[in-house]
């Protein structure tokens, strides 16, 4: 049972990673993007090219990790790694397409707006889920994420209009 418990946080951990990770960084690039370009065609390039390499990345990198951890343990696991690496990619793409369809849906005008509104829904949502799971308080933890998440989603806006080009 104890075993059980471990996989789950490992696994809890990944999902969570992935979309918190997915919500900020992609909506960070493509509202910085947006911002400093106004190309919806570049938009859609560098959302399309973040959310393939930093999934790809970071499941990759979970499954490098904690395969690690496990062989420094002298726990030789395939399948635990393995099915992190693959939570990782799955929650990290599937949260990506959140700003990147904002992108797609609607004009480049207002296009960013909407993803920086689905993005922090979604890290509302994400933090109310994650307080559920570990038994605290759904609001306080979805306004935990939503203001880590939010700050930085904020600062790649700040980025890209500083630097436009």
């Amino acid at each position: 049972m104890k075993q059980i418990t471990k996989n789950y946080k490992e696994y809890l951990q990944s999902a969570m990673f992935g979309f918190n990770d997915a919500l900020v960084s992609t909506t960070g690039v493509i509202v910085g993007i947006a911002a400093g370009t106004g190309d919806k065609d570049i938009v859609i390039l560098a959302g399309v090219v973040t959310i393939l390499v930093e999934a790809l990345s970071m499941g990759s990198g979970q499954y490098i990790s904690l395969r690690s951890a496990r062989q420094l343990d002298k726990k030789e696991s395939f399948k635990m790694p393995a099915l992190s690496g693959i939570i990782m990619f799955v929650s990290y793409f599937l949260a990506g397409l959140v700003p990147l369809l904002s992108i797609l849906i609607f004009p480049i005008e207002y296009s960013a707006y909407v993803a920086i509104a689905a993005s922090l829904s979604c890290l509302l949502v994400l933090g109310y889920a994650k307080g559920k799971v570990v038994g605290m308080s759904p609001l306080r933890s979805a306004l935990e994420v939503f203001i880590i998440g939010g700050v930085a989603t904020a600062i790649g806006l700040i980025a890209g209009n500083l630097l436009t080009v």
